[in-house]
């Protein structure tokens, strides 16, 4: 498997922004969420291991917000940083997503 180089990703951050302009608002919200799942899905892999990661990740998806969903959906073209291991936690202790982690038996990722 070949990695993209890091002086292509601006070129592929374009292209993934021209794709997005052409798409409607709720095609950009399904895709621009896609993204974000995939790189929660890294932090809550590597930063919580165990923890059932579908529930966890629904939950903070759910409880993301805009800002929050669009940072995300930019780290899965470079991948996770401190900055996204950041916002997952600032979603992650919301109150909102507390509730939903509870709700779905994931008391690991609470504490």
């Amino acid at each position: 498997m070949t990695l993209i180089s890091r002086h292509k990703i601006p070129a592929l951050a374009l292209v993934a922004g021209l794709v997005l302009a052409a798409c409607s608002p709720q095609a950009q919200d399904r895709i621009a969420r896609d993204a974000a799942r995939s790189t929660v899905n890294r932090v809550v892999t590597d930063r919580f291991p165990g923890v059932p990661v579908e529930p966890a990740i629904n939950c903070i998806i759910d409880n993301a917000s805009a800002t929050q969903i669009y940072a995300l959906a930019g780290d899965s073209v470079t991948g996770p940083t401190e900055s996204t291991v950041e916002i997952v936690r600032d979603i992650v202790s919301k109150r909102e997503t507390l509730t939903c982690l509870a709700a779905e038996g994931l008391p690991a990722l609470i504490r």
